[in-house]
């Protein structure tokens, strides 16, 4: 997938599902319940269990979803994941040789920076987005809006501290989407595999961007 094909689903679909998944099954339950309550880009972080196999079996049963991977620390991580079929790719931090390696096997990269430095520095590098993390230690929705004046020509992506209620606030400061983890999966409904409750607050989530969108 090319940056361009990529920040068009990012404006159509805006929120990304981030799940971190201690087995196979509880993995598959998690994307598979965000996916039938409307979220169709899903990040599976390297650090879940066996996660090649996650987004291998993904790629599979959710074919009408963009399936790709984070907390991407290295550039084997890297080509384990485009190996298993990831769509995109989320980092925590900026690596060079990470974006380097990105582009040449054509996944969109998307590096964790929290400074208007850190900022700059990865777009400069080749970034398709920059994921601003974490967001809620920095003032949340009033960072985004803040970084906007100098640099609102770069797709920024919030997360560490997005929740259903405040991902509208985030695309009304100009993110172009929104992470969330913990607000979408709780622990209490993950824990007793509640799997309706997960995919009520991603209708939630959904229904509350679509307001958004269709305000601007």
């Amino acid at each position: 997938m090319d940056r361009d094909a990529f920040l068009v689903l990012l404006r159509q679909h805006r929120a990304i599902a981030v799940i971190r998944a201690p087995n196979l099954n509880q993995g598959l339950a998690m994307a598979e319940a965000a996916a039938a309550g409307g979220i169709h880009l899903i990040e599976i972080t390297w650090n879940s269990w066996h996660p090649e196999d996650l987004v291998s079996k993904l790629r599979h049963r959710l074919p009408y979803c963009t399936i790709g991977v984070g907390t991407i620390l290295s550039k084997a991580d890297l080509r384990d994941a485009a190996g298993a079929g990831a769509q995109f790719c989320f980092c925590p931090h900026i690596d060079l040789s990470i974006t380097r390696l990105a582009q040449k096997v054509e996944i969109p990269i998307v590096p964790g920076a929290l400074t208007p430095n850190e900022v700059v520095a990865a777009w400069q590098a080749g970034a398709t987005a920059v994921k601003v993390f974490p967001v809620n230690a920095v003032g949340g929705a009033s960072y985004i809006r803040s970084l906007q004046g100098p640099l609102a020509h770069i797709p920024l992506i919030p997360t560490g501290g997005v929740t259903v209620e405040n991902a509208g606030d985030m695309l009304k400061a100009g993110a172009i989407a929104v992470g969330l983890s913990t607000s979408l999966f709780p622990k209490t409904a993950v824990a007793e595999q509640n799997w309706t409750a997960v995919t009520a607050l991603a209708t939630q989530l959904v229904d509350n961007l679509t307001i958004v969108d269709s305000s601007f």
